[in-house]
């Protein structure tokens, strides 16, 4: 019988794998302005190197025909000490599943930008991911020096009941989940760069991409 992962497209907990269990961390990973682009009044990234999320452990629960949630927050900051935000914060909520047949991933956004891709590979899915995870940065400096967080983090259903309501995702409050520190047995990863200049980035625009 063929097996097939499940569907990705669930805004809710049917379904989805709550993956507590399986610690693992991934920190020190640097961003810089090969990562980082403007997007009309949009701070963007691409996958540094070495940020991988659709791999081990992850990928083990993939293939056994899970669909994995993962939790996501950009911030920028004044400085690499100081971790009060210079811009609200931006958060997004990521359903990943994997067909096994054709070894290709689905994902889809299900918070702040409401969208599905499928046929990738990993390393497109963790991209495609990273791209949908937009900071606005209207009224921040563009020549001042900055930091950058990016922080992923498996979710368990704690996060889950904080976050989804009967009106669907609720951003403040999924903000509010990376203002703690990441449980025990949560897998995590984290990526930062600093400092960085929003006028020495590179402009470019999602209409001039494919995917």
């Amino acid at each position: 019988m063929r097996k097939v992962a499940r569907p990705c497209w669930f805004l809710g907990g049917l379904g989805v794998a709550l993956w507590l269990g399986l610690a693992a961390t991934t920190s020190g990973v640097r961003l810089d302005d090969n990562n980082l682009h403007l997007d009309g009044d949009d701070l963007r990234l691409t996958p540094p190197p070495q940020f991988h999320f659709l791999s081990g452990k992850p990928l083990e629960k993939l293939r056994d025909g899970a669909t994995l949630v993962y939790l996501a927050q950009l911030s920028l900051n004044a400085s690499g000490e100081d971790k009060t935000p210079l811009a609200r914060p931006a958060v997004n909520r990521f359903l990943v599943s994997f067909d096994v047949w054709e070894e290709k991933f689905s994902v889809t956004s299900t918070a702040l930008e409401k969208a599905t891709a499928s046929h990738l590979s990993a390393e497109a899915a963790e991209g495609w991911c990273l791209d949908h995870l937009p900071l606005g940065i209207d009224g921040v400096p563009h020549d001042k020096p900055l930091w950058i967080r990016l922080e992923l983090r498996a979710e368990d259903a704690r996060d889950q009941a904080a976050v989804i309501g009967q009106s669907g995702i609720n951003l403040s409050r999924l903000i509010e989940v990376f203002s703690n520190p990441a449980r025990a047995q949560q897998m995590r990863w984290e990526a930062t760069g600093g400092p960085v200049r929003l006028d020495d980035l590179k402009r470019e625009h999602r209409s001039s991409r494919t995917g």
